[in-house]
């Protein structure tokens, strides 16, 4: 039966007064039910308490709410929080909780699987079955919220979009999800407290900035040497890194935000002194910082993490030439929580 009824949460606030008024009902009506499913992230009909009872039921005689569900958590020693989500038709994707001292933050998934091929990414081996609608990466942000108030007494205060999936091949439903988690009418979280983290869609990272958007950008760059990058990446023989360049000196031109460069440092890889002078010279085109991130080896190890002193010497030539520089102590790793290991295994 529920196959045929619509999901309630693909309809704008205006469908649903209209949904209304065609039943013969007020169409603030609409209004009212809009706040229960994002306002209030309500998952069932029967307790949206200031609608009628019969009104209910015509609810849920047309329409169904898809929701996810967390199948599985995993807690880390550190306190990282693994989840294992199903989606509605069965499908699972993992999101996970970041705690530090201060702040939490969500990392969430924006398909299920990856269409991209990165070498050293778990996710990348898994084929992509279909993007996520924009509720069920909205329910992720409310699942993993309501973790950080119980386990970490402080609501979720940053969102990266660095889960499973890339988000710009999702273009739209990504969107239409962070403008549910911001407005007013839904989670109204801070557009500068989210991170969306592309591999590099050259033409997708201009549509951004053309389309005036307010969050952040994070490139995982990994080398600014094409030869090498397609070694790793290997789409980025499809988008080499001169078309990135042009759309990040774009997206800054656009926006004036500082990017972020995704950056991990592998043994016999990237760990030359051609590799951090080309990555420097790359920085040098808008400001950015560079996130240094430590490696999560999967199954194989066919990648090591490159020496303590290679990774000094990137910071010490990037901070040189006054290019801001963190190095990302991975969180999670006990529950293959961490960057590049989210592959379902649960």
């Amino acid at each position: 039966m529920s196959k045929n009824k619509k999901d309630i949460r693909s309809l704008t606030k205006e469908q649903l007064r209209d949904f209304f008024i065609s039943q013969g009902h007020k169409a603030f009506r609409g209004n009212q039910v809009y706040e229960w499913l994002w306002q209030k992230s309500l998952h069932n009909f029967e307790d949206m308490t200031n609608i009628s009872k019969e009104t209910r039921q015509m609810l849920e005689d047309n329409f169904v709410i898809n929701h996810i569900e967390v199948d599985f958590m995993q807690q880390s020693k550190d306190g990282t929080i693994k989840n294992a989500v199903k989606l509605h038709d069965g499908l699972v994707v993992e999101s996970v909780l970041i705690p530090t001292k201060n702040r939490t933050t969500a990392c969430v998934s924006s398909q299920v699987g990856c269409s991209l091929d990165c070498r050293f990414c778990a996710t990348a081996r898994l084929k992509r079955m279909r993007n996520l609608n924009p509720d069920e990466i909205y329910d992720q942000v409310v699942a993993i919220d309501k973790e950080s108030r119980l386990y970490h007494n402080m609501p979720l205060s940053n969102i990266v979009f660095m889960g499973m999936g890339e988000p710009l091949m999702n273009y739209n439903n990504v969107l239409k999800a962070i403008d549910k988690i911001t407005s007013a009418e839904g989670l109204g979280m801070a557009s500068k407290r989210i991170t969306v983290s592309t591999s590099g869609i050259p033409k997708m990272i201009k549509k951004m900035a053309d389309d005036d958007v307010k969050f952040n950008l994070a490139v995982s760059l990994h080398s600014a040497i094409d030869k090498v990058r397609t070694s790793i990446m290997p789409f980025n023989e499809t988008f080499p890194l001169e078309e990135l360049r042009e759309a990040i000196v774009h997206w800054y031109a656009k926006t004036k935000r500082r990017v972020t460069y995704e950056y991990v440092v592998w043994e016999g890889v990237n760990d030359r002194q051609k590799d951090i002078d080309a990555l420097v010279k790359f920085c040098k085109h808008v400001p950015c910082k560079v996130n240094l991130i430590e490696y999560n080896p999967i199954d194989d190890g066919d990648f090591k993490q490159a020496s303590q002193d290679i990774i000094n010497n990137y910071i010490q030539k990037l901070e040189r030439n006054r290019i801001v520089v963190n190095v990302r102590r991975s969180r999670g790793k006990d529950i293959d929580a961490a960057c590049g290991q989210l592959a379902n295994k649960t």
